[in-house]
């Protein structure tokens, strides 16, 4: 892996998980409430349950899951509220993600939140 980014959604569901260390909140994953496994489920009891799932840019089933995917997983899981992770590695994978949400009417969702994975567009910290 050495220079190469983390690309595969099982790595960054890991590095994710780290990030709730230590919290009071109830973290879960691959939750399955019978309609299959969402990534991650967050709660802090019965009444405020999150679904957090997770997808590649180059997801070939990514216009599926956004429209119909966490939905299902929500009723299935009384969650109230879902948020949809979706990762990039370049700027041809961003510009498929924001055709595919101007097609789904999405653009403005506020739990659609996209992450910038690309290597080569940020400098690095250690030269700036």
């Amino acid at each position: 892996m050495r220079g190469n980014p983390i690309e595969r959604e099982v790595d960054l569901q890991i590095l994710y998980r780290l990030t709730w260390f230590a919290t009071d909140s109830d973290v879960n994953r691959e939750v399955n409430n019978g309609r299959g496994p969402v990534d991650f489920k967050v709660s802090r009891g019965s009444k405020d349950a999150t679904l957090v799932e997770f997808k590649l840019a180059s997801n070939t089933q990514l216009r599926r899951n956004l429209e119909k995917q966490v939905e299902i997983y929500k009723k299935a899981s009384n969650a109230q509220y879902s948020i949809k992770v979706i990762i990039y590695f370049s700027a041809k994978e961003l510009m498929r993600v924001q055709n595919l949400l101007k097609e789904l009417k999405m653009t403005q969702e506020p739990n659609i939140v996209l992450i910038d994975a690309c290597k080569d567009n940020k400098p690095s910290a250690s030269r700036t």
